[in-house]
């Protein structure tokens, strides 16, 4: 089968590690399903792995990848849930201490087939494209417990996501939108927030720039760059929810920010299945659809790599097979 895999690992050349090649087909264990990729999008988890961060290097050759839909082996059009927890887990998937990501433990989804856990995989929405279903299971299922299961927001609420552009931010814009926030967001490059507001934010802003009015809650998923930030656009008692820190770790928490405002600052990693669930039928209910920068045979992968690397990318860059 055609694959991307991750082959050697280094922080300053991530891409030379990158391989685009045929693979053996994978067995299937018992309890396991098959499912032959229609389409599968990229994500930063897959330049961390290249870089060497999160996938130990003993367990290379790696296919890469956390998201796809396509068919089983039955016939079935599904959409994969990227978090694989241990047998017998119950409840939250993402706080099981063992669990992990497709690509991390077993191979990815950047490949004409993968193999996944039964309870991993759901049925496709008929209204989905195989492009736009593929986006979901990384990106937008973060934007969607950010939101939803981690803000505390309500409808009227507002919200800042800062640094449009990134897959998670763009589809924390759209749901946020969709679920009747008032939505500010930011980014450094204007095209980037000419597009923000195209895609529903109310307002947009330079990184830094003092906001109309706080916000209920912060979607945080820049790091070090909009921390600060992050944390003076808070009314009191808001909440910063924070899932990435793509500019690195901030040593200073403002931690007399946080007690004297009663601030909230929660971490936020993936979604759960029922979570994954939930964002398909918000997407059906409402019509909202993934933001696609670009679609790419599965063969011109490493343009898409590079396109990522180069932060010249707004929505998902998605590969087809």
């Amino acid at each position: 089968m055609l694959a991307v895999t991750c082959t050697s690992q280094s922080v300053d050349d991530p891409l030379s590690g990158l391989v685009v090649g045929e693979r053996p087909d994978p067995d299937v264990p018992e309890g396991w399903v098959r499912v032959h990729v229609k389409a599968a999008a990229l994500n930063h988890h897959d330049v961390w792995s290249l870089k060497g961060v999160g996938l130990p290097a003993d367990r290379l050759p790696m296919v890469l990848g956390c998201d796809a839909a396509g068919i089983t082996d039955d016939g079935r059009e599904v959409v994969v849930h990227a978090v694989v927890s241990t047998p017998g887990w119950t409840g939250d998937e993402t706080l099981d201490p063992r669990r992990t990501l497709l690509s991390e433990l077993y191979d990815g989804t950047l490949a004409e087939t993968v193999v996944v856990p039964a309870r991993n995989v759901l049925p496709k929405p008929a209204g989905l494209s195989w492009e736009e279903a593929a986006c979901l299971p990384t990106a937008w299922l973060t934007a969607y417990r950010m939101l939803f299961t981690q803000s505390g927001l309500r409808p009227g609420d507002r919200v800042l996501v800062q640094g449009a552009g990134g897959g998670v931010a763009t589809a924390a814009i759209v749901l946020a939108r969709a679920a009747g926030f008032v939505v500010y967001a930011t980014s450094r490059d204007a095209d980037k927030r000419t597009r923000a507001l195209e895609l529903g934010a109310h307002e947009v802003f330079e990184p830094g720039a003092r906001l109309p009015e706080r916000v209920d809650a912060v979607l945080e998923t820049v790091g070090k760059a909009t921390w600060s930030h992050s944390m003076k656009s808070l009314r009191p008692g808001g909440t910063l929810v924070v899932s990435g820190a793509t500019t690195g770790a901030d040593p200073s928490a403002d931690l007399n920010r946080v007690f004297f405002l009663q601030l909230r600052v929660v971490g936020s990693t993936m979604g759960t299945r029922d979570e994954l669930a939930g964002l398909l039928r918000f997407l059906e209910a409402t019509g909202t659809r993934p933001m696609i920068d670009e679609v790419l045979p599965m063969s011109e992968a490493r343009r898409g790599f590079e396109r990522l690397l180069a932060g010249d990318v707004f929505g998902k860059i998605v590969l087809t097979t």
